[in-house]
């Protein structure tokens, strides 16, 4: 997507996902998709199914791992990958919707099982040029 961007970091035993985007939605968007990146090329995930996610937390950091934690889950539960979002931020609630398919462990060929986002190197800030950054850690 034009105006944002993902990495991962080595981070001890875990693996950070760090991202920018131009817009709280898109960083939100973007470490998604760095999410979904440590289990298969997100690329190759078809929009099958959408899923809705509702999070509310008292600040953008939080809110983030609340975010990364409930896609976990959605996964975890429904055997899905996600590989679209569209997140939409009210102050600090969050509501999005989320499309994926059901793991097809020939053509996904996952990579880690993604246990949950944690606290560790947490941050949500936007600079003075008014881009978003995030990174968290998550535990694999």
């Amino acid at each position: 997507m034009p105006g944002r961007d993902w990495e991962h970091f080595e981070h001890d035993a875990d693996i950070g996902l760090r991202a920018s985007a131009a817009s709280r939605e898109g960083l939100f968007e973007a470490m998604a998709e760095a999410l979904t990146a440590l289990i298969t090329d997100p690329v190759g995930v078809r929009a099958e199914e959408s899923v809705a996610i509702h999070c509310e937390a008292p600040d953008d950091a939080l809110l983030l791992v609340d975010w990364l934690n409930a896609l976990v889950y959605e996964m975890a539960t429904r055997g899905m990958l996600f590989g679209d979002w569209q997140v939409t931020l009210h102050d600090r609630v969050l509501d999005a919707v989320a499309w994926g398919e059901r793991v097809d462990r020939i053509r996904h060929e996952p990579v880690v099982e993604v246990k949950g986002a944690t606290y560790t190197a947490l941050s949500v800030s936007r600079d003075r040029a008014g881009t978003w950054h995030a990174q968290c850690v998550v535990d694999v």
